[in-house]
């Protein structure tokens, strides 16, 4: 439940700042998850530029019980430039020191979501990936789930630059 708590009060914290500064904070498609060739889905994560991140995390709560308690995943707790990342979906790069939580594999009963929040400086933007197994099998080789929906992914990278 910490980490639950941790990343509302990083969104809290965030969109509070946007607010006291008078600015909008903006939800952008900037996460999607893949299937790679070894049948593992992987991630893809898409700041604007070299903008610094920050509660990096994957999240699995159990879709019907409603207590939005975390059963799987990770969290990244520090700040960090990650730029054009790409990973495992439950082994995010070891220099970001993740804390695990629970099963690191998608579980069928689980809704998952990947996200993260740009608060610091003269603007901010957060993304939330939401996804279930049955997202991930509906992904042919070269197509990714992003922003609600199965995408190229020639086409979501376009959507992710263009949301900067």
């Amino acid at each position: 439940m910490r980490h639950t708590s941790g990343a509302a009060a990083v969104l809290g914290t965030v969109a509070g700042a946007v607010l006291l500064a008078g600015c909008e904070s903006m939800a952008a498609p900037l996460a999607a998850v893949r299937v790679g060739l070894d049948g593992r889905p992987h991630a893809l994560v898409r700041p604007c530029g070299d903008d610094r991140v920050q509660g990096l995390s994957l999240s699995g709560t159990r879709a019907r019980d409603g207590s939005g308690r975390n059963l799987s995943g990770w969290r990244v707790e520090k700040t960090l430039r990650t730029g054009k990342a790409s990973f495992p979906l439950f082994d995010p790069p070891a220099d970001w020191h993740a804390r695990h939580t629970g099963a690191q594999h998608t579980v069928a009963a689980y809704t998952c979501r990947l996200g993260f929040v740009k608060g610091e400086g003269d603007y901010a933007y957060s993304t939330t990936l939401t996804f279930r197994t049955t997202d991930l099998a509906k992904l042919r080789p070269g197509r990714v789930w992003a922003d609600g929906r199965v995408l190229s992914l020639g086409e979501f990278e376009k959507l992710a630059e263009d949301s900067c």
